[in-house]
């Protein structure tokens, strides 16, 4: 421990059923850089039978980490085990560990060095997948000590496997809420990210190692779609309630419709129900209230559309650019008569019976189509791309200008 008898940080792992994969979790955690007596880690077995548990138990006897394990019921979920093992942290920093995962040796130390050094209270270390997908698009080429939220993309990783500053989360009790069945990490994180004082980025080291389970167990319950409209109602309402409204709370605000509503109006609402879509539409009702023509203009006219579509309850007009979407068309670019607006003529586009205005089809950041980027042709100057002249328009000008001559003459 450090001279205040403090813990730089405490581990909260949350495991469940976790064998084999827990051994490979703890041995990352004692071989960590950060020493033994800087750090704590909190373990909660949360109901396990295939002798999660007793690992635990056996780790802690041997380890010269300062361990904690609890045992308790099933709880039906991380967040029960995380909220445990956060009210029991006495460290400076937390970090949540998912018994599956595992840790880059340095990671502690890393993430703990760059939050002293930044004087932020969220970080992210670089995470890579084993077995399964990692987001990547946050993760630059050299650790940044702070980004700025509104303009970077460390909005597009809310899981909760990130370092974060103990204080912040007391003093605004930011805690997991257990009556979520999905999403519940990214309202946490979030909710951390706005009221924290900054965030950096480890991304030069590979600090957390994502691991796709090889029997198929922890995906993401689904627990059908209601839970997931709960989740995003909930993440729109945190961010109106911390952002005034603005630019910034418009670049927030087109994640979670474009990572999370949009999904639930993908191709296979042509095949659901009309008691099923108009239910969908129902919940998403709260959520549109927040789809603004500042959101809109931050989005890919092909998501922007479809997220129109269900913004007016116009699931007709979805299924026809479903369908032309799966035929993997290329919308023309129609450039406007004045102006440098420029617009992709998806289905609908222009059609009185839509009553959908130019502006939903506007191109206003980079489109692609496969792999060829979608740009106006260049506008021509004046005098350029007329039409030659035929003989009757020839014949025609020239009796205007004598007719023109005898009037001047007269």
């Amino acid at each position: 421990m450090n001279e205040t008898l403090i813990p730089d940080v405490s581990v909260i792992i949350g495991a469940y059923e976790a064998m084999p994969y827990l051994t490979r979790c703890l041995q990352s955690v004692e071989a960590q850089t950060l020493p033994a007596d800087r750090f704590e880690l909190i373990a909660v077995d949360d109901g396990s039978k295939d002798g999660t548990g007793a690992y635990l138990d056996e780790f802690a006897a041997r380890t010269d980490i300062p361990t904690t394990v609890i045992h308790q019921a099933n709880s039906g979920g991380p967040s029960g085990p995380r909220n445990v093992g956060l009210a029991r942290a006495r460290g400076r920093f937390v970090f949540f560990l998912d018994a599956d995962d595992f840790l880059g040796f340095e990671a502690l130390e890393r993430m703990v060095a760059l939050a002293d050094k930044a004087g932020t209270d969220v970080v992210l270390g670089k995470m890579v997948g084993v077995n399964r997908g990692a987001a990547g698009s946050m993760w630059g080429r050299h650790d940044e000590e702070r980004v700025d939220l509104y303009s970077s993309r460390v909005i597009y990783t809310l899981s909760a496997q990130k370092l974060f500053r103990r204080d912040l989360l007391v003093r605004h009790g930011i805690t997991f809420d257990e009556t979520m069945s999905t999403g519940e990490d990214s309202l946490f994180t979030m909710e951390a990210y706005l009221r924290g004082a900054g965030v950096s980025v480890v991304s030069e080291y590979v600090c957390y190692y994502l691991v796709g389970r090889d029997d198929g167990l922890h995906v993401t319950r689904s627990g059908g779609y209601e839970p997931r409209f709960a989740a995003l109602k909930a993440m729109v309402e945190l961010i109106a309630g911390l952002v005034p409204a603005g630019p910034e709370r418009d670049y927030l605000m087109a994640r979670p419709f474009t990572v999370g509503l949009i999904q639930q109006f993908g191709p296979a609402i042509l095949k659901e129900s009309e008691e099923v879509r108009a239910h969908k539409l129902e919940l998403a009702a709260p959520i549109t209230v927040y789809w603004t023509p500042g959101v809109a203009k931050l989005i890919k006219v092909n998501e922007r559309l479809r997220l129109e579509c269900v913004a007016r309850g116009r699931l007709d007009l979805l299924a026809d650019v479903h369908r032309y979407l799966a035929a993997r068309h290329t919308p023309k670019v129609v450039r406007a008569d004045r102006g440098d607006a420029a617009y992709l003529a998806y289905p609908h586009f222009r059609k009185p019976e839509a009553g959908l205005p130019d502006e939903v089809f506007e191109m206003t950041v980079p489109e692609w189509s496969t792999s060829k980027r979608l740009q106006a042709p260049p506008r021509p100057k004046p005098g350029q791309g007329k039409p030659a002249p035929t003989l009757a328009h020839r014949v025609v000008r020239r009796v205007r200008r004598d007719m023109r001559r005898w009037k001047s003459s007269v």
